[in-house]
């Protein structure tokens, strides 16, 4: 039987319905609720769905649903909270890998990023999306509760840090990149190595000084004035990075929270006419664009394989626990162990 399908690549539920002899709708039971088809009904049509190729569409499929087959991503666009390099090529992978999940994924802002709830029910009363992905999670944060009270699936790349029972999330192992990022500069022959992190209250950032700690404590290395604090921003780091490479010393080493603190911390050394590496060992964390651009050490996180993972938990696809992912520790020229470090 040869069916015309008007110059169509692809066949039709129509094309499918005419080749078996049965409706429209039964085609659609076939797809959806198979189980409502007698069983020789059911072969001969799915007979047919082999032979023509047919493929269900997605979006009329999660329209009867009353789905949107879609994830709903926050992006902060201003203050001092803006996520930058890190989200956006989070934002990439989830996008990249979503159709893995047959599922995609919708980018909306929050105008109040402090109250952003308003901007989720949003989302959601325009069905355009059926739960959500959370990133920038911290104490504090109003959206775990209430997507939790509310019915609504979410994953988070990030621990939900008020609510420990939760397991619904993926997230890096910061501790233990910071770990990692003392023990090789201690492997170099670095024995003064200092912390540059974010203020007290951040987790993430008290999670990565947590690795300093250990793996200082562990090598004996251990002081507690060879540790700074600073924002987020280049001019702060350098400003608290600065008396914090006094106490250390020339040939001295730090590891720092983030790459913008690094950067901060690597100004004050070129304009000191130290070379980074072979004055001082500097590892940033997060592996952004200006740390390749400056040959900087860092911590690598494995943005794909936290998507992967991430759209797996909301697709149920997965196991509802969570999961700490470990980084990867990237060596450039600002760890080398090349020169003669003396004070």
């Amino acid at each position: 039987m040869t069916l015309d399908r008007g110059g169509r690549d692809r066949a039709t539920v129509i094309d499918v319905a005419r080749a078996a002899g049965v409706s429209r709708q039964t085609v659609s039971n076939v797809v959806n609720q198979p189980e409502r088809v007698a069983a020789d009904t059911l072969e001969r049509v799915r007979r047919e769905i082999a032979r023509l190729g047919f493929r269900p569409s997605r979006a009329a499929r999660n329209l009867k649903q009353e789905r949107a087959g879609a994830w709903g991503l926050e992006l902060k666009t201003a203050g001092a909270g803006r996520q930058g390099n890190l989200l956006v090529n989070f934002l990439v992978s989830l996008t990249t890998l979503s159709h893995r999940h047959d599922a995609h994924i919708v980018p909306f802002t929050a105008p109040d990023p402090e109250a952003p709830i308003a901007a989720y029910e949003d989302l959601l009363a325009s069905r355009l999306a059926d739960g959500f992905v959370l990133t920038d999670t911290r104490h504090g944060d109003p959206r775990p509760r209430w997507l939790r009270d509310s019915g609504v699936p979410f994953a988070s790349f990030g621990r939900i840090w008020d609510d420990p029972t939760h397991a619904g999330w993926v997230d890096i192992d910061g501790a233990a990149g910071v770990d990692a990022a003392v023990r090789h500069l201690a492997g170099n022959g670095f024995e003064r190595i200092g912390f540059l992190g974010w203020p007290p209250g951040s987790p993430v950032g008290d999670d990565r000084r947590a690795g300093w700690s250990r793996a200082t404590l562990d090598l004996g290395l251990q002081r507690s004035d060879w540790q700074a604090t600073a924002a987020q921003d280049f001019t702060l780091a350098a400003a608290a990075a600065g008396p914090l490479i006094d106490r250390l010393g020339r040939g001295a080493a730090m590891v720092c929270a983030s790459d913008a603190l690094a950067v901060g911390a690597w100004m004050v050394l070129i304009n000191r006419g130290w070379q980074p590496g072979l004055d001082f060992g500097l590892v940033g964390f997060d592996d952004g664009d200006l740390a390749a651009a400056l040959d900087l050490s860092t911590v690598r996180q494995p943005l794909a394989e936290i998507a992967d993972r991430v759209l797996a938990l909301l697709g149920g696809e997965g196991d509802d626990v969570g999961l700490l992912i470990p980084p990867e520790l990237v060596i450039r020229a600002s760890s080398s162990p090349a020169g003669d470090r003396t004070q």
